[in-house]
């Protein structure tokens, strides 16, 4: 079993006096359900699951009333082996969004206090979702429930997997706050870690497989499964006029990461594509927890949120190695043998992405017409710190213009990643890509 950081969330949940029923979203494939029964197993001494998706006919338990005790009848009824007692039960409710009055219940289970509810759900909240149909009961607790976000795998628990330990990763950390350079055995072992992350990525089921086979194609194909699973969802969840559009915006991802300049484009998506046929569509995919936007600014200032150009923006997959198997089967060959400038750069620009986003980082950038260009903007230590994005050592001309005019940018220092140790010239820190998590 996979080690994840959610284990802590919910263990700290769990320990919280008075904590209100649980809802865990994110993506598909990303872990919630094993992560959840494994802690519920471990935490308690009954557990009680039920799966919406697989069975549909569970839903018929929340017709009607939603009176703790007419739910815990009719679950029994069902499932006669569960079994309620108070503060030893665990519920668990899996793509909950596949029955809105269980996930109306809640307020119900939260007033009566006795059980713990855990759910889970892959697209809740998405625009136009479809999937169930019930129309009594259906209100969302308001104030009655904790909703927390999780991840596909990031980068550290991808070295949790790999055997590499809490005092491996505080050497790395003292190396980064004293910038002393990562000494030669642990900078190979931890580079051949970072580009098998690049292609493996977070998906658990992924990871194992690779723990289990050493065979990249039969990850690549767990992946295509997973993207394909996604696309049918956008067939079969999304609204009938968005279905087709969703798609479409999806299908162009990796045809926008080519382009030089990576502003998201409509026009990209099909010929004659505007912003307002489409915008409801990408919005859709972002809600479902499969990409990420990077925002352009106003500024290389703080508030970045407040600076935000809204109609600005690049996508990246929230999830490395599903980027990697949406593209042609000889980059993993390219990515493996370090040939980083694969792709113009755009498969380690989403690395970036990727390792920030799973840290529950924004995601912002800055370019002007002129042609400046930062990859990425963070909040660092109480600045804004540009951040750039380069494979391989190469000349940051737009970063030395920002530091060269702080009356103007109003930066002062900045961060440049990609396939080296650390070191330190003038304002800018140089770090190598699997370092980035510690940031």
């Amino acid at each position: 079993m996979l080690k994840r950081k959610i284990e802590q969330t919910l263990f700290r949940w769990k320990q919280h006096k008075g904590h209100k029923p649980l809802v865990i979203k994110g993506c598909r494939q990303c872990g919630k359900t094993s992560s959840v029964l494994k802690f519920a197993r471990e935490n308690y001494k009954h557990v009680v699951y039920l799966n919406f998706q697989e069975h549909r006919e569970y839903r018929s338990i929340f017709k009607g009333s939603l009176d703790v005790a007419t739910l815990i009848f009719n679950i029994t009824i069902v499932l006669p082996k569960a079994r309620f007692i108070q503060g030893e039960t665990c519920l668990i409710l899996d793509e909950i969004q596949e029955c809105p009055a269980a996930r109306a219940s809640l307020k119900f289970f939260k007033l009566d206090g006795r059980y713990d509810v855990i759910c889970t759900g892959s697209l809740l909240g998405v625009s136009g979702y479809s999937g169930a149909h019930d129309t009594d009961n259906t209100s969302i607790p308001v104030g009655y429930e904790q909703i927390i976000t999780m991840y596909p795998m990031d980068f550290e628990e991808w070295l949790w997997a790999n055997g590499i330990e809490d005092k491996h990763i505080e050497y790395l950390r003292e190396c980064l706050a004293s910038r002393t350079p990562v000494n030669d055995i642990v900078h190979e072992r931890m580079r051949q870690l970072l580009l098998r992350y690049t292609i493996v990525g977070g998906m658990p089921d992924a990871i194992n497989t690779f723990f289990e086979t050493d065979d990249f194609n039969e990850v690549v194909d767990i992946q295509r499964g997973i993207v394909n699973e996604y696309r049918d969802d956008m067939i079969k969840y999304a609204a009938s006029t968005d279905k087709s559009r969703i798609r479409e915006c999806f299908n162009s991802i990796p045809a926008q990461l080519a382009r030089e300049n990576k502003k998201f484009s409509y026009a990209i998506i099909t010929k004659g594509a505007r912003s307002r046929d489409y915008r409801g569509s990408l919005q859709w995919i972002e809600d479902a927890g499969i990409i990420r936007r990077c925002y352009n600014t106003l500024s290389t200032e703080l508030p970045l949120e407040g600076n935000v150009l809204g109609d600005s923006f690049k996508v990246y997959m929230s999830d490395i190695g599903l980027l990697i198997s949406m593209l042609d089967d000889g980059t993993l060959w390219n990515i493996l043998q370090g040939e980083t400038l694969t792709y113009k750069g755009a498969i380690f620009e989403n690395l970036v992405a990727d390792i920030l986003g799973k840290k529950g980082r924004k995601l912002y950038y800055f370019r002007k017409d002129s042609g400046l260009e930062i990859d990425f903007l963070i909040h660092l230590d109480g600045e804004c710190v540009p951040l750039e994005c380069k494979a391989s050592t190469g000349n940051a001309k737009s970063l030395k213009t920002v530091l060269n005019h702080p009356e103007h940018y109003h930066v002062n220092r900045a961060v440049k990643v990609g396939d080296y140790n650390i070191g330190q010239s003038d304002k800018i820190l140089t770090i190598p890509f699997y370092l980035l998590f510690l940031l």
